[in-house]
């Protein structure tokens, strides 16, 4: 059978949300207004996916351990559930807490 299939990209930003909360230290995503996803955006651009996620960390924990934590997740997550590798998984600490 020929053909092919596609992923929206609010099931990616689910997966992409789901793997990141699922990082330790990690209490949540930072809705936004500027993007429809809550603290997660997808970017497409020349076939290529990447990812922009906006975290809240809990207190104490050392932010570029999590940050690696969570592309390291979400790209797992991503490659498994989708068969999808994001050329960039961006984290941004929006919020300590």
């Amino acid at each position: 059978m020929e053909g092919h299939s596609s992923i929206s990209t609010d099931v990616l930003a689910r997966y992409a949300g789901d793997a990141a909360t699922e990082s330790a230290g990690v209490v949540r995503l930072v809705e936004s207004t500027l993007h429809r996803h809550k603290g997660v955006r997808i970017l497409s651009e020349d076939g290529r996916i990447a990812v922009e996620l906006h975290l809240a960390v809990e207190w104490g924990c050392s932010i570029p351990d999590v940050g690696r934590a969570v592309q390291l997740q979400v790209v797992d997550y991503l490659t498994r559930m989708a068969d999808i590798r994001p050329s960039a998984v961006n984290v941004v600490v929006d919020e300590i807490g």
